[in-house]
C-alpha cells in the first residue's frame, strides 16, 4: 500500500510496523469485516462486533408503583411461602395437646352461693320473668291490693313470700334487701368473679320495685305505709286464708288483706334502710337511685314523725314481733348516710341518746345478735367503717369510738376462747341461746365477722385486742368458716341444711310450693293438706333454701310440719349469701373501700397546694 509524502515523493506505509495497536484497532472499523482472513485477538473482536445485545427486561405495572417482574415473582413466592408456612405452625399448634394450666374450680362457697340466690328466685310474687330459671314456680298475686276494698293502694303485685307460706311481711322483707345491698357494696367483685353480680342486683330490684309501691314513693310526706300482704291466722277457723291453706301460691283464688299501718316508726326506717342501701347498688343507674333516695327520706321522716311499733296492733306479733324502733333509728339514719352525705342523719345515728335506747351501752342475752329484729349490732359495724378509713373526729367521735369499741367486743364474744355463747357439740354457735330457727343469726354473726376482718385487714391493722391478748383477723375469718361450713354439711350429721348442696339435705322443707307437684291439678284450702302431711320427699326441690337448722343437741327432723326444723326465710337466705359471699374466692380480694362513700363529701377542706419552689 502506498501512500503520497506530503512532501513530495512516494511513501511506502507499513501499518504493522508503523501503527500502534490501537490505532489498527480502530482503523479495522472501516474494513469490510467478513473479508479479514485473519483471526482477530479479543480487543479487535470487541472492536469489530461493537456491544453484545442486552436482553429487555420485563416489568409489572401493580397501579401505584412499576416493578421488575423478577422482583415480582420473588417477593410473592416469598409471601405464599411464609403463609404456607405460619399455617402449618397453627395447624400443628392447635393439634398438640395443650398444657396450659386451667383456673382453680370454685370453691364451696362459690357454689354454695349461687344455689342460696335460686332461692329468692322461688320465693318471687308477681308476673315472674321468662329468666326466673325455677321450672316449676309461675305468675301468682296478680290481684294483690285489688281484692282488698279497704286500702288505697290497689297495685302491691311483686316482692318475695316471706317463708314457706305466701304472706308478704315487709319488716323481714325489708331487713332480708338491706343485707344484700351491703353485700354487694362490699363484696361486688366476689360477686362478679362468681358470675352472679347481675342475678343479685336483679333480685334486689324486683324487691325495691315493689317496696315503692307499698307507700306514696313520689310524696315528700306520707301517713300510712303497707306492712303486710296476706293473712297468717293461725287460729284454725274455717275461713281461708295463707296459713289456713295448703296451697301453691299460683293457686291461690281466696281475698288477700292489705294491712296498713300509721304509726311504725321499725318497719318505716328498715324500708328507709333498704331503699337508701339499693341506692349504692343503683349508683349507676342515677334516674332509679334519685327515685330510692327519695323514697327512703320519705320513709325516714314517716318513721320519725308518727312513732310506734308496726306490730303492737295487728297479726304480725305473732310472726314478726318488733321489740323496738329505736335500733332502726340508728341503722335507717346510717344508710341515709352513706347514700346522701347529709350530716344530718350521721348527727341522729350518733345521737349517744338514741343508741342507749337502742341498748348499746347494757348489754343483754342477746346483745351483738345481729337479726331482722335488733340491727344495733349491724349498725355498730356500719358506723366502725366511717371511723376506720373517714375518721370524721369532731362531734362524731366520742360515740363513734365507742360503737368501735364495742364491735371489737362483739367480735371477741364470737371467739370459742370465750363463753359469752355455748355451742353445739358439733362446733354450731348458740346466738339464740337453743332456742328454735338458729341458723338465720349465725350467718348474720359469720358475715359480720369475715367483714370486719376485711374492713382491719384493708386499714393495714392485723388484728384487735380481746381486753390484754391480741388477735389476729384470721381468727375471724375461722370462726366465720368454721359456721358456714357446719351449715354446709361439716357436722356431726353430715348433712348440709342449703338444699341443693351435697349429697346429703332435707328433703321435706316446709314450702307450700315445693311440697306440691306442679300437674295441672287444683287443690283447695284442704285439699293441700295431704302432700302437708305427707312423709314423701318434696316433688320440687327449693334449690338453695337454707332451713331454720338444727336443735341445741345437734339434732333435725327433717319433717315438713315442723317448720322449726324445715322452714327456710328470706331473712336467714340473706344473711346466708352474704356469709357467703365474704368467704368465697380469693382471699386477697377484699372490701370495696370507696363506693359506698360515693355520696359522702369530702370530711376536711382540700388543703391548698405547696408554695412554688424557692428562688435566689
Amino acid at each position: 500500500m502506498y501512500g503520497r509524502d506530503p512532501w513530495g515523493g512516494a511513501l511506502e506505509i507499513n501499518a504493522t510496523d508503523s501503527a500502534t495497536d490501537d490505532d489498527r484497532s480502530r482503523n479495522l472499523q472501516d474494513f469490510d469485516k467478513a473479508a479479514l482472513s485473519r483471526n482477530l485477538d479479543e480487543t479487535q473482536q470487541s472492536w469489530l462486533l461493537g456491544p453484545t445485545e442486552q436482553k429487555k427486561k420485563k416489568y409489572v405495572d401493580l397501579g401505584c408503583i412499576i416493578v421488575s417482574r423478577k422482583v415480582f415473582k420473588w417477593t410473592l413466592g416469598c409471601i405464599i411461602a411464609a403463609a404456607l408456612i405460619a399455617g402449618f405452625v397453627t395447624l400443628i399448634v392447635k393439634t398438640v395437646p395443650k398444657h396450659r394450666q386451667r383456673s382453680p374450680p370454685p370453691d364451696n362457697y362459690t357454689l354454695a352461693l349461687r344455689k342460696a340466690l335460686m332461692f329468692f328466685n322461688a320465693q318471687r310474687s308477681g308476673k315472674l320473668p321468662k329468666h326466673n330459671n325455677v321450672s316449676w314456680r309461675g305468675s301468682s298475686g296478680m290481684q294483690d291490693g285489688k281484692s282488698d276494698d279497704s286500702t288505697m293502694f290497689k297495685n302491691l303485685v311483686g316482692g318475695y313470700y316471706d317463708a314457706g307460706d305466701a304472706i308478704k311481711f315487709n319488716f323481714p322483707q325489708s331487713f332480708a334487701l338491706t343485707m344484700l345491698s351491703w353485700s354487694v357494696i362490699e363484696y361486688s367483685a366476689k360477686y362478679e368473679a362468681a358470675g352472679e353480680l347481675s342475678h343479685v342486683k336483679d333480685i334486689i330490684k324486683w324487691g325495691t320495685d315493689y317496696l315503692l309501691k307499698t307507700f306514696n314513693s313520689s310524696a315528700d310526706t306520707i301517713d300510712r305505709i303497707v306492712a303486710q300482704v296476706g293473712k297468717g291466722d293461725t287460729s284454725g277457723g274455717p275461713d281461708p286464708n295463707d296459713h289456713y291453706c295448703w296451697v301453691r301460691p299460683e293457686d291461690i283464688d281466696y281475698p288477700r288483706p292489705v294491712t296498713e299501718c300509721h304509726g311504725c316508726s321499725d318497719l318505716a326506717a328498715e324500708m328507709a334502710a333498704a331503699l337508701a342501701s339499693a341506692s349504692i347498688v343503683f349508683k349507676d343507674n342515677k334516674v332509679y337511685s334519685q327515685k330510692l333516695v327519695h323514697g327512703a327520706r320519705t320513709l325516714f321522716k314517716f318513721s320519725r314523725e308518727q312513732r310506734g311499733r308496726y306490730s303492737s296492733s295487728n297479726e304480725a306479733a305473732i310472726f314478726y314481733n318488733s321489740t323496738s324502733y329505736w335500733d332502726e333509728f340508728v341503722w335507717g339514719a346510717s344508710w341515709l348516710y352513706y347514700a346522701t352525705g347529709n350530716t344530718s342523719y350521721l348527727q341522729l345515728a350518733t345521737t349517744p341518746g338514741i343508741a342507749k335506747r337502742a341498748g348499746a351501752f347494757w348489754g343483754g342475752p342477746d346483745y351483738g345478735v345481729l337479726s331482722w329484729d335488733n340491727k344495733l349490732t349491724g349498725s355498730q359495724v356500719l358506723l366502725s367503717r366511717l371511723r376506720l378509713f373517714l375518721s370524721p373526729g369532731y362531734p362524731y367521735e366520742d360515740i363513734l369510738s365507742t360503737f368501735h369499741n364495742q364491735t371489737g367486743i362483739i367480735m371477741c364474744s364470737f371467739l370459742p376462747y370465750f363463753s359469752s355463747f355455748n355451742r353445739t357439740k358439733g362446733g354450731l354457735i348458740q346466738l339464740n341461746h337453743g332456742r328454735p330457727q338458729p341458723l338465720q343469726y349465725v350467718v348474720n354473726a359469720a358475715f359480720l365477722a369475715t367483714l370486719y376482718s376485711d374492713y382491719l385487714a384493708a386499714a393495714d391493722t392485723p388484728g384487735w385486742y380481746c381486753g390484754p391478748n391480741f388477735y389476729s383477723t384470721d381468727v375471724l375469718r375461722e370462726f366465720a368458716q368454721t359456721q358456714i361450713n357446719y351449715i354446709l354439711g361439716k357436722n356431726p350429721r353430715k348433712m348440709s341444711y342449703v338444699v341443693g348442696f351435697g349429697n346429703r339435705y332435707p328433703k321435706r322443707v316446709h314450702h307450700r310450693g315445693a311440697s306440691i307437684p306442679k300437674n295441672k291439678v287444683k287443690y283447695n284450702c284442704k285439699g293441700g293438706w295431704k302432700w302437708r302431711d305427707s312423709s314423701k320427699n318434696n316433688p320440687n326441690t327449693l334449690v338453695g333454701a337454707m332451713v331454720a337448722g338444727p336443735d341445741k343437741n345437734d339434732g333435725f327432723h327433717d319433717v315438713r310440719t315442723n317448720y322449726n326444723y324445715t322452714e327456710p326465710t328470706l331473712a336467714g337466705n340473706a344473711g346466708l349469701v352474704a356469709a357467703l359471699v365474704a368467704l368465697s374466692g380469693d382471699k386477697s380480694v377484699g372490701i370495696d373501700k370507696n363506693t359506698i362513700f360515693s355520696a359522702v363529701p369530702p370530711m376536711f377542706p382540700t388543703p391548698p397546694p405547696p408554695p412554688a419552689a424557692w428562688r435566689p
